[in-house]
């Protein structure tokens, strides 16, 4: 059972993110993140590959985002349109997470927020 996700928008997300009590946890694949992120984004892929055959989640994932923060810390989750970070914050949630929140619409939604 999903548990239920929740979310902030990119303008509330951007005044989080701004105000410093909110740290951002970028989803996507590495060769992703490196063509650009969220100023002091830390990067934790969900997906290891995506192949004509399906995705290959990261088995790591929450091993290695507790590695980062700790399970009440304030967590914006994001990747590129919002989809994969929502897999990835119910993981979260799931394995006790009590701050996170998913970004809707993921990185795209900033970027057009931003201008």
């Amino acid at each position: 059972m999903a548990a239920c996700v929740p979310t902030v928008d990119a303008e509330e997300a951007c005044a989080l993110l701004s105000s410093s009590t909110h740290h951002y946890l970028d989803v996507r694949m590495w060769e992703d993140f490196d063509k650009g992120h969220v100023a002091g984004a830390r990067n934790v892929p969900y997906y290891l590959s995506v192949t004509p055959h399906g995705k290959e989640k990261n088995p790591q994932f929450v091993e290695q985002v507790s590695a980062l923060y700790a399970k009440d810390q304030n967590l914006i989750v994001g990747c590129r349109s919002g989809i994969r970070s929502k897999l990835a914050t119910a993981d979260l949630v799931n394995a006790g997470f009590t701050n996170v929140r998913n970004l809707q619409g993921g990185y795209l939604s900033l970027l057009r927020s931003a201008n």
